[in-house]
């Protein structure tokens, strides 16, 4: 056996994603559209199948069913066959909401019994809601070396951003030698990725003598620190959580943009082309003779008429002419009309613009009202099949639900920081 194929991978893939607001309303965060072709866990998995590793448990929670129709019998990415495969892991559910995941770590000991159905000298554990290109390989051979018990993937983030991750203090060994999780005031930029390798057996004890304690960075990492050999694995290439509207419309940005490290062709990244409708059946993008194309993304199946800067469109959006999409992420099946103006805007599938009517007006300084952390630098994002009625203004850091219709709209100008 290949020592690399020793390694058993569990992807957490469970979170609620709540910051992402309208796009998680019916699904899970990792199953989100992004960068045109793909989906968010899509990067996860390559890099999985890229790293030679065969045997993925993938942990389900919160609105599984587009997911799970997304990954299918795990093919798009070399991971259906005898000795390899995909294994959804739903909450083993009893008789009580309390049998649900309650953290990373109570998510990975209700499934012991699928670890030790595949016997193996690792766990590498996963989120499936990052964006980045990793080669876990190299990570499990610096396991390996340091004979450590825990390996954990880490990188230098900003001071401004660190509040929002577990932190380490390394030693000149890089090993770990203290931690912090989500510190106010931080006292290193060593992130946490949400990357962990486990020696196997170690794993199962740890699990087994903490059965209170449900959460990895929270709990049983500071434990694991204080007493046994838990080492940084340095990480220095893209990686992104797009867990905010803000991060999530910056990381499909910067796909536009050659200096920005990320370039998901480049890294083998796949998505999967038969789920759904995105694009197996498309016919390539058609370009009118009006249309006009700068810096942007344009998927199969699209109609350009009108003109597209700097946004990325996903399969099947049509723009009609006369119309403008600008600094935008426009999801599948997505209709601009005629003469309309569409202005730094994530739109989630078969939104429809009505014919001269502008989404993204007037000032960036009012903060979304039912959502103030969410929606607060100017994005206004656009539910699921929402319809904008002819002829509306749509002002900043606005939010219309999913399915609204034009009658569901009080007034045709809708002010800025206002949900519908």
């Amino acid at each position: 056996m290949n020592p690399i194929n020793k390694t058993l991978v569990l992807l957490l893939a469970g979170g609620v994603g709540s910051r992402l607001n309208v796009l998680v309303q019916s699904r899970a965060k990792p199953a989100v559209p992004f960068g045109g072709l793909y989906r968010i866990i899509d990067f996860s998995l390559s890099n999985v199948m890229n790293s030679g590793l065969t045997q993925v448990g993938v942990l389900t929670q919160y609105k599984p069913l587009s997911l799970m129709n997304h990954l299918g019998n795990g093919a798009a990415w070399d991971l259906a066959g005898r000795s390899r495969g995909v294994k959804i892991l739903p909450p083993r559910t009893g008789s009580q909401d309390s049998d649900w995941y309650k953290g990373t770590a109570d998510a990975v000991r209700q499934n012991i019994d699928f670890i030790k159905a595949h016997p193996c000298q690792e766990v590498l554990i996963l989120s499936g809601d990052h964006i980045y290109h990793m080669d876990f390989d190299q990570m499990i051979q610096a396991h390996r070396q340091k004979k450590a018990d825990i390996t954990i993937g880490m990188m230098v983030v900003p001071k401004e951003d660190i509040h929002q991750f577990g932190t380490g203090i390394t030693n000149d060994e890089g090993r770990i030698v203290e931690w912090e999780e989500k510190p106010k005031i931080a006292r290193t930029d060593l992130a946490s990725m949400g990357i962990y390798v486990f020696d196997t057996a170690y794993l199962l004890a740890l699990l087994a003598e903490s059965r209170e304690e449900v959460d990895f960075g929270m709990h049983l990492i500071p434990k694991a620190i204080q007493r046994d050999n838990v080492y940084a694995y340095r990480f220095n290439g893209y990686w992104r959580d797009v867990g905010t509207i803000q991060a999530y419309w910056q990381a499909n940005m910067d796909i536009l943009h050659d200096d920005s490290g990320i370039s998901p062709e480049a890294w083998g990244i796949r998505p999967n082309v038969e789920a759904g409708n995105r694009m197996a059946d498309r016919c390539p993008a058609r370009f009118g003779e009006a249309a006009k194309v700068h810096n942007s993304m344009i998927s199969a199946g699209c109609i350009i008429n009108g003109e597209v800067i700097n946004s990325v469109l996903s399969p099947g959006v049509v723009v009609a002419k006369g119309a403008v999409v600008r600094d935008s992420v426009l999801t599948d099946d997505c209709t601009v009309g005629e003469g309309a103006l569409v202005d730094l805007v994530i739109m989630d599938k078969r939104v429809k613009i009505g014919r001269h009517a502008v989404v993204g007006s007037g000032d960036k300084s009012h903060v979304n009202e039912q959502h103030p952390s969410h929606l607060y630098t100017g994005i206004t994002l656009l539910g699921k099949a929402a319809q904008i009625p002819d002829g509306a203004v749509i002002g900043r850091n606005c939010i219309i639900g999913p399915q609204r219709l034009p009658h569901d709209f009080p007034s045709l100008h809708i002010a800025s920081g206002a949900t519908v």
